[in-house]
């Protein structure tokens, strides 16, 4: 039942069909993790099985459930990856968990699939569970079965901690002994004000202890110039701050009698130059020309996102600053040898900064450089550059390399894909697009015409074109650029 635009129900058809929406929802789920489970039961036999040579990175058989669930051929996850538009992480652990509801909660799976319970809900359990040995899991199965669909989420999960203890103490105290060891401290990816959350996990004697010097610090700052207004959390956020410069946290301990002699303390600390103690970092930033002019600019900083240049300073805390020098990326760089060198590396990573594989998220400078156009060593010269080459994580490095999914540069910076499936992507430096092959045929074929109208069309979809201006340039760019390189067919890992 359609209900899109309906202003002519009232409260009890509203509420109707809110409820047939969750039906509907929950429906949808399921058939698509019964999809799941069968790309998976396809990649499900052993590549070490088959005859013929295995060459490094080759596809393997590997375990991405608990104790009892079937193996799927590790490279075969990049593909589900690509057709959920999702991670290849992230279809590893759709794919784990839906191996792990039907192997291992079978009854939970059944509540699952009678639509009376969520499947989120249901691979958190699975998640939850994974460490615990096949012969108990039919403990666990049949009282979250009883329980979820009509007890809240956080009784389900209550009681799944409290299952897991019962079926085995010994396993659980070797679980309490091994989160121990599994002590972090973290920060949380930038939010869109340029603000980050600090995680750590650590004993709750550090906590307190911790805490404690929080809340000493933010009493001394409070009446600082420069906290002046300042909300109470505020003050503890700034003053957390200080505990990563423990010099200048000595000084201010000092000067507020916190320690003891803190008066000879102080007149030693106010003779040091204790610049030269400060941390070093380094930071990539990226400015327009103009910005440096003195014409109002964001700054582009790695790892952190956009950022207003008078940002720059707190960044580091202080104006302590060297800078290096520009790249000139219009420049295009290349060797005649298969090994990239770090001046090509750079300029790879910031014409194309993550993993070019389709829908991957990874933005890390450890990333493989994959060539798309296989390397020969009695090819033309200059294969290796920055035109071409692209990052990749390994997985889907591995992946490329040895199921044979096709990447082609284009000239203007695009790379088209096709999977051995024939799933057709476009990776461009605004994300990946979907492709039909007739598409991806016009963009990659011979015909220069046929590749500038269907890159047109392509960029005017996504939002990337809204001038003949940039037609004319695109037929441009194809006259002058060489005849559009074959499909990379296979390529050895680098």
């Amino acid at each position: 039942m359609q209900y899109r635009g309906r202003s002519d129900l009232d409260a009890r058809d509203t509420l109707a069909a809110i409820e047939d929406g969750v039906r509907q929802r929950r429906q949808i789920e399921v058939d698509e993790i019964f999809l799941v489970l069968r790309w998976c039961d396809l990649h499900s036999s052993d590549p070490a099985q088959e005859p013929g040579p295995r060459p490094p990175g080759s596809d393997r058989l590997d375990a991405i459930g608990g104790d009892g669930t079937p193996g799927v051929r590790e490279l075969a996850l990049c593909e589900l990856a690509v057709a959920r538009q999702i991670h290849s992480r992230s279809a590893r652990a759709l794919a784990g968990g839906a191996l792990d509801l039907r192997h291992r909660l079978p009854r939970v799976f059944e509540r699952v699939v009678a639509l009376d319970a969520d499947l989120w809900l249901a691979r958190r359990v699975a998640s939850m569970t994974r460490d615990v040995a096949f012969e108990s899991m039919h403990l666990i199965d049949d009282a979250v079965s009883a329980a979820i669909g009509s007890q809240a989420p956080s009784r389900v999960i209550e009681l799944v901690e409290a299952k897991k203890i019962e079926v085995d103490r010994t396993a659980h105290e070797e679980r309490l002994a091994a989160e121990r060891k599994r002590r972090y401290v973290g920060v949380s990816r930038r939010d869109g004000t340029g603000l980050r959350h600090v995680i750590a996990r650590v004993t709750e004697g550090d906590a307190r202890s911790v805490n404690a010097m929080v809340e000493t610090i933010a009493d001394l700052i409070a009446d600082e110039p420069d906290c002046a207004g300042m909300s109470r959390d505020e003050l503890r956020a700034t003053a957390f701050g200080w505990l990563a410069r423990p010099l200048d946290l000595l000084v201010l301990l000092a000067k507020h009698d916190q320690v003891p002699d803190a008066a000879a303390l102080l007149e030693q600390l106010e003779r040091l130059d204790l610049t030269q103690l400060r941390p070093r970092a380094v930071v990539y930033v990226h400015v327009h020309q103009a910005a440096l002019a003195g014409m109002p600019g964001v700054a582009r900083v790695e790892d952190l996102g956009p950022q207003l240049l008078s940002q720059l300073a707190d960044l580091l805390g202080h104006d302590h600053i060297r800078l290096t020098p520009v790249i000139d990326l219009s420049d295009q760089v290349s060797v005649s040898c298969y090994e990239h060198p770090e001046a090509i590396k750079e300029r790879i990573h910031l014409l194309r900064p993550g993993d070019q594989f389709p829908h991957a998220s990874s933005m890390s400078r450890r990333l493989d450089l994959d060539h798309p156009v296989p390397y020969s060593p009695h090819g033309p010269p200059d294969q290796t550059s920055t035109r071409t080459s692209q990052p990749l994580g390994r997985t889907n490095h591995r992946a490329k390399t040895h199921l044979g999914h096709r990447a082609t540069p284009l000239p203007t910076g695009e790379v088209v894909w096709r999977t051995r499936h024939g799933l057709c992507r476009i990776v461009d430096s605004a994300g990946t697009h979907l492709l039909d092959p007739t598409e991806a045929d016009a963009l990659t074929g011979d015909n220069p015409v046929d590749r500038s109208l269907a890159r047109l069309v392509h960029r005017h979809r996504t939002g990337q074109l809204d001038t003949e201006v940039e037609m004319q340039r695109m037929s441009d760019d194809d006259a002058a650029s060489d005849p559009s390189p074959g499909d990379g067919h296979v390529d050895h890992a680098d």
